[in-house]
């Protein structure tokens, strides 16, 4: 049983103990070392997955080969590639893992099948959802409106941990700045 994802949940709705177990019963615990990929472009994606220990990152790679993160993903966040989950597309992303990672895994079966099961576990995972929608509009707006200094200030705002865990390097791709703009800003603050 995973107390983590019990408590993830419990964060927006109540489950007896039964109710838990049965949920838990359709998730698989997966392991992955740092460097090692969860998902990678063009592969056909079955689950999503939440995070119990670990750090992950997510990145789009253009047609001339440059990398993009689009996301994140530490303790109690979820990650997938969604597209290619929810529209039974290959990925267009790579998601690799930062730091040695403890993973729950659900596929669509079984997410369909508890949330049909489940108005709970449906209410729990439209809330999820809804909330991931926002946070990547919030990025997009981010990216399109903002100073590279602002968004150094959200992202260190909004995750306040992750920079202790990443080099600046990755931190300056995820805020689309050079190393140097990101070192002049660090040193600035």
């Amino acid at each position: 049983m995973s107390f983590e994802l019990k408590k993830h949940i419990e964060e927006i709705v109540s489950l007896t103990e039964q109710e838990f177990e049965y949920i838990n019963s359709h998730f698989h615990s997966k392991h992955l070392k740092k460097h090692q990929y969860l998902i990678q472009t063009d592969e056909s994606v079955k689950h999503i997955y939440f995070v119990i220990s670990g750090l992950l990152k997510a990145t789009y790679t253009d047609v001339n080969g440059k990398e993009y993160i689009i996301q994140f993903a530490m303790e109690n966040w979820w990650i997938s590639d969604f597209q290619a989950f929810y529209n039974n597309v290959n990925s267009i992303t790579n998601i690799s893992c930062l730091e040695n990672v403890e993973l729950l895994s659900i596929s669509k079966e079984n997410l369909d099948k508890i949330c049909n099961e489940s108005h709970k576990m449906e209410h729990f995972f439209r809330v999820k959802n809804s909330s991931g929608y926002v946070a990547l509009q919030q990025r997009i707006l981010s990216l399109l409106s903002t100073s590279p200094k602002e968004r150094f200030e959200q992202f260190n705002q909004h995750y306040p941990q992750l920079g202790q865990r990443v080099s600046k390097t990755i931190i300056a791709s995820y805020l689309g700045i050079s190393r140097e703009t990101l070192s002049r800003l660090s040193a600035k603050m």
